[in-house]
């Protein structure tokens, strides 16, 4: 219960790994508003993490649009009286070569996955100064953002300036007692992997993972655990990479087995 009577907003939290981040923070005890652009979809994972016995809230938000954020976080402290954790996960995928990347496309995607996330960490960070009293902001990056992979143009450009603007953050943000980290995961079992993944795929990630396996959702919302919990009070301005060893991995051969998840 490391997380008592913290409340914990999770954006893009109705299904994934999101969902899987806000699961593992109500086992540790947190109130967890799940919000997402989906609204009948936050306000059904609200309901399924209320049967654990933690107060929910389920809200729909444009992580793009900042009316729809600030209503968002006056919607979290209106029902909580707090803000205490920002798990920033909201975000779309993107797989297009860089010659055939449209600007509407590029657009698109960093006004969601940059522009949105700089939108819902300011009106939180304000949320958390006003109180007085820190809080934990965790933004949701990428290995896609620290290394040159195929089709990711728009969306790696989108999570490398992620990582900078944590950066800034962690700086700005000390003397309030606010925690700003990244969670970068690497190749993880979501449903949109499930379906979207192919063979060839598949093989081309086992084959620069160390640990030749996808991670879980599960390994992210674990590693999401210590980064909003007193125990990671002194990291700051850091980006843990939950991914099995890709992001480090040099020359590998010879035979490698899987390893237990």
């Amino acid at each position: 219960m490391r997380l008592k009577d913290k409340t914990a907003l999770i954006t893009g939290g109705a299904r994934g790994i999101g969902f899987a981040i806000a699961t593992s923070l109500a086992r540790e005890g947190a109130n967890i508003c799940i919000a997402d652009i989906n609204a009948d979809g936050a306000k059904s994972a609200a309901a399924k993490l209320a049967e654990s016995g933690v107060r929910t809230l389920g809200i729909e938000v444009n992580v793009a649009d900042q009316p729809s954020v600030q209503a968002m976080v006056g919607g979290v402290v209106r029902h909580f009286g707090k803000l205490d954790i920002l798990i920033n996960n909201a975000g779309i995928g993107g797989n297009t070569p860089f010659l055939q990347t449209k600007l509407e496309d590029w657009n698109r995607t960093i006004s969601i996955n940059l522009t949105g996330a700089f939108l819902v960490a300011q009106a939180c960070a304000q949320q958390m100064v006003d109180q007085g009293h820190g809080g934990k902001i965790i933004n949701i990056a990428s290995l896609s953002g620290q290394r040159g992979g195929n089709g990711r143009a728009a969306y790696g450009s989108a999570k490398a300036g992620l990582e900078l603007l944590t950066k800034v953050m962690s700086v700005e943000l000390s003397e309030y007692g606010i925690n700003v980290n990244n969670i970068a995961p690497g190749a993880i079992e979501t449903e949109m992997a499930a379906t979207a993944h192919d063979a060839a795929t598949r093989s081309a990630y086992n084959y620069l993972i160390p640990m030749v396996r996808y991670g879980s959702p599960e390994e992210i919302g674990d590693a999401a655990i210590f980064l909003c919990s007193d125990e990671s009070r002194y990291v700051q301005g850091h980006t843990l990479n939950v991914d099995g060893g890709f992001g480090t991995a040099g020359l590998m051969f010879g035979g490698r087995k899987k390893t237990p998840s």
